[in-house]
Formats: structure tokens, C-alpha cells, sequence
């Protein structure tokens, strides 16, 4: 009997083709990675700039003009959100009577920079209001009070005045301009000495004391 002739048949390969589920080939991988790093290296200080020019920025008191609340190397955190959305609304920002402000001081410049000075005041007059320093002490008068009053001794922050208020003074506060001084009325240099400021240079308000670390307060 002749049998069939035998046919060779092709061994099957059973080991499945390799698929790659989650991590990319090694290769891929690291550019993405090396690619994340850098994104981060450059985004990082990008960040930081918008928040410091826009959103709060960290200060050192430099100088005793406002003790006792603040001392000389307290180191502050000052709120800016207020100005910036001034800025794009085109409002002016007028801060509350009794808020400590940071401003740019035209004219005054610090030692070695060149860099105009910030100073660091408290806002006691606001637009509206005229201003008056005399006999030791601050008065103001508005269409609320024509008699006039002391703010010192109407808000909170009055304990911690150096008194008394020297200096001459009879200003009246524009649109657009705060009066200003600082708690040490006898050692501060501030609007009894060059007027009033424009709500244009001010920087922003403190809403933090940070350090030193015992001494941390709100003021929101």
C-alpha cells in the first residue's frame, strides 16, 4: 500500500508579540522625564516672580519708625492682591484708615542700589479727610465729623503709639492720596514731613508678622 508523501508543516510560534502597557520604551521615557525636570526647572522661578510682584511679597523692617507694633528686622508679609486688581480694573486702591501699608517713597533712595525706597507706614488719613497736627496730637475732620477726632484714640492700634504727634501740619487728603505716619510719632519720617502719598505707589498692605517666630501675628 503506498502511503502519502509526508509534509513538512511549519512549527507555530506560540510566544505572543511583545506590547508595552504603561511605561514607554526606556528611551522614550527618559526625554519625557529629562523634558518634565526642565519644564519645572523653568516654571519654578516663573512662579515665584508672579506671586512676588502680584500676590505677597516678604519684607524685613528696617529702622524703628514703627514701634512699638512693629520692630527694627521684624520680617513681614505684605499683601498685594488689592493694587494688582486696582491696576486691572482701573480703580484706584484705597487702603482703611489704621491699615499699615508698604510704598514706594520718591526721591529717597536706598544706599548703594540706587533703587528708591519702600517705607512702611500707617494710614491715618484717607481721602476726603483733612488733616491736622497740632498741640501734640492728630486731628481729623470730614462731612462725618466736622468737630473733628483723634483717630489715635478711636481704633484698635492706639495702644501702641509713641506719643506724642509733633510736628505743625494742616493738610487736606485729595482722591487718589492717603495721609500716612508711623507709630513712633517722635522718630519717623512720613506725610508730616513730605505730604501726602499717592494711592498709585502704594505696594500693599501687611496682613503678617512672621519672625521673630514668638512674636507672629495676624492682621487681617
Amino acid at each position: 500500500m503506498q502511503q502519502d508523501p509526508i509534509i513538512p508543516v511549519e512549527p507555530v510560534n506560540t510566544t505572543p508579540n511583545p506590547v508595552y502597557v504603561g511605561k514607554p520604551p526606556k528611551s522614550e521615557s527618559g526625554w519625557r522625564s529629562a523634558l518634565s525636570t526642565i519644564a519645572i526647572l523653568i516654571a519654578a522661578p516663573l512662579i515665584a516672580v508672579f506671586l512676588t510682584a502680584f500676590v505677597f511679597q516678604s519684607y524685613e523692617v528696617d529702622g524703628p519708625s514703627m514701634e512699638t507694633t512693629l520692630q527694627n528686622r521684624d520680617r513681614l508679609i505684605v499683601w498685594k492682591v488689592p493694587r494688582t486688581i486696582s491696576r486691572i480694573t482701573k480703580h484706584d486702591y484705597v487702603p482703611t484708615r489704621g491699615e499699615v501699608i508698604v510704598f514706594v517713597k520718591h526721591g529717597l533712595y536706598e544706599e548703594g542700589s540706587g533703587q528708591e525706597k519702600q517705607l512702611i507706614k500707617r494710614v491715618i488719613g484717607v481721602p476726603g479727610d483733612r488733616v491736622v497736627v497740632a498741640d501734640g496730637k492728630i486731628t481729623i475732620y470730614n462731612k462725618d465729623h466736622l468737630d473733628g477726632f483723634n483717630p489715635d484714640i478711636e481704633h484698635e492700634y492706639t495702644t501702641n503709639i509713641a506719643k506724642p504727634t509733633t510736628g505743625n501740619v494742616d493738610i487736606t487728603v485729595n482722591d487718589n492720596e492717603v495721609f500716612v505716619s508711623g507709630d513712633n510719632r517722635t522718630n519717623s519720617l512720613d506725610s508730616r514731613a513730605f505730604g501726602v502719598v499717592s494711592t498709585h505707589d502704594i505696594v500693599g498692605k501687611m496682613v503678617l508678622r512672621i519672625y521673630p517666630l514668638g512674636s507672629f501675628k495676624s492682621y487681617i
